[in-house]
């Protein structure tokens, strides 16, 4: 059984940072996608960052430049620094994955592991 654990989530004030890690296990193979999604109150979950099993990466707009994803393959981890962190950058972080190879998306539909989430709180 599959299984994505995160960790790293807190409260900072705008323009701190936090280091976001997603533990994967229960996997035979790497994912092929792994990835940062977010859901703030009210809002639909959205695409923070992607990174696949060849070191391919996609940003959202709102974080290009200010977050970096990477990913330790011999261990299975995934990461997230977040720099320069803003009010709106305050959601629930999930970490998601699959296995098809494929272009990484940043569409939630595109994912069928999910961890449990961990929240970043950012205040002004």
């Amino acid at each position: 059984q599959v299984q994505l654990v995160e960790s790293g989530g807190g409260s900072v004030q705008a323009g701190g940072s936090l280091r976001l890690s997603c533990a994967a296990s229960g996997y035979t193979y790497s994912p092929y996608c792994m990835g940062w999604f977010r859901q703030a109150p009210g809002e639909e979950r959205e695409g923070v960052a992607t990174e696949d099993l060849f070191g391919r990466i996609k940003y959202a707009d709102a974080v290009e430049g200010r977050f970096t994803i990477s990913r330790a393959r011999d261990k299975n981890i995934l990461y997230l620094q977040m720099d320069s962190l803003k009010p709106e950058d305050t959601a629930m972080y999930y970490c998601a994955a699959h296995s098809r190879a494929e272009y990484c998306a940043l569409t939630r539909s595109s994912y069928s592991d999910w961890g449990q989430g961990t929240q970043v709180t950012v205040s002004s």
